[in-house]
């Protein structure tokens, strides 16, 4: 009879053991959103599934919304009671939200790991509110043909000196700026160290006259004012451009589409400006200040972003790690063919990049003012100077 008691008990303990186990509350889960990122699903899957190995109290739920809707679904996310814990974006927007006091502040201590200048790029009133996931930084596609015996240009101003010998030699176009594509001509104005606080200077009157007299001269095209990224592909692939900036990612565009045009293609770094920094562009992970799992969501962002798993994102990818151990790996220290070779360049542009160009609040109006003057100047619409105190007038209203 005892034995059976002890037996009861015994059983007594073990379905209160299940049961407990059973009822224990679900592990946290992290809600992450990436920007276009389904074409790498197997890789994104992987460091979830390692991840939540390593961290079995944490699941990862993976959302990935279409690059269009990024902002207006964000934005009503982050405004919500509900919103993703971990969030995909670009810096401007990112910006944005952090001015809306939408975002956590994340401290620095979290920050070893990654480039020191990209993480200062991201800062906001001094305070960080996102980490970085992955870069870009263009580099200078060229015709070595076509550049015959001219030496290979550093700054725009190399451009200027070059570009009439090119055109009565070959005929063709130094290059096809895209200056009214975006903040392209507030980009060029930031290796000179113009911002929107003096864009009326003399410094800045000088590099809106270069592109000018290139324009007015006919050393580059009059689709310089109206024609985006992809037609200075196709002229380039055509070889009625010289110089093309892009990622590393044409060149195997116009290796597919243009074979004869990339045999005689090799690759350079960026062209600057005055400050000889690079220009660059990334994309980042922010946590909204109402997420329900910031620590969790800080941990993950982290492992994200360790040597491993940039390291065979860089390798799936074109795009640059921004973890400073993997920048200092061999693949990106050595190459051994043209697409290689630009990868290479282009990591290494990293390690200068500041002062970088930064957003601000009213971006989008104030890259209208600023494509619209580049247009009135190339097209003698008036004096430089008159239309560059113009829009500064404009957006200090």
């Amino acid at each position: 009879m005892k034995v059976k008691s002890i037996l009861a008990v015994i059983v007594i303990i073990i379905l209160s053991i299940i049961f407990f186990r059973q009822a224990k509350p679900v592990s946290d889960e992290v809600v992450f959103w990436t920007l276009q990122m389904n074409d790498f699903s197997s890789y994104m899957n992987k460091v979830i599934e390692n991840f939540e190995a390593q961290n079995p109290d944490i699941k990862i739920k993976w959302i990935d919304v279409p690059f269009s809707e990024g902002e207006k679904r964000t934005l009503a996310s982050v405004l919500s009671d509900t919103p993703p814990d971990l969030i995909n974006l670009n810096p401007d927007f990112s910006a944005l939200l952090a001015q809306r006091g939408a975002l956590y502040e994340i401290d620095e201590q979290y920050t070893k790991q990654f480039n020191k200048s990209i993480i200062n790029s991201l800062k906001y009133d001094g305070k960080l509110y996102s980490l970085p996931w992955y870069a870009t930084s263009a580099v200078t596609i060229y015709n070595k043909d076509l550049l015959s015996k001219a030496n290979m240009p550093e700054t725009y101003e190399d451009i200027a000196k070059i570009a009439p010998a090119i055109k009565s030699k070959t005929g063709a176009y130094v290059m096809l700026p895209n200056i009214t594509e975006n903040d392209t001509m507030l980009r060029i104005l930031n290796k000179y160290g113009i911002t929107i606080e003096n864009i009326n200077s003399e410094e800045a009157v000088e590099v809106f006259n270069l592109f000018k007299n290139l324009y007015e001269n006919g050393f580059i095209p009059k689709e310089s004012i109206t024609q985006t990224h992809r037609e200075a592909l196709e002229k380039y692939m055509a070889e009625k451009i010289v110089f093309f900036q892009a990622g590393a990612n044409f060149l195997t565009m116009i290796k597919e589409n243009a074979p004869s045009t990339y045999k005689n293609t090799d690759v350079a770094p960026q062209i600057k400006g005055k400050l000889r920094q690079n220009d660059f562009s990334l994309m980042n992970f922010v946590i909204p200040l109402r997420a329900k799992h910031k620590n969790e969501a800080l941990k993950f962002a982290l492992y994200l972003t360790n040597y491993e798993n940039q390291l065979e994102l860089a390798k799936l990818t074109n795009v640059l790690a921004v973890n400073q151990k993997t920048l200092e790996d061999d693949f990106y220290n050595s190459y051994s063919d043209l697409e290689s070779k630009a990868r290479v360049i282009s990591a290494k542009q990293l390690n200068k990049i500041e002062p970088s160009f930064k957003s601000v609040r009213n971006q989008k109006e104030i890259n209208t003012v600023i494509n619209t003057a580049v247009q009135q100047i190339l097209l003698n619409k008036n004096t430089t100077e008159k239309i560059l105190d113009d829009v500064y007038n404009k957006v200090k209203l």
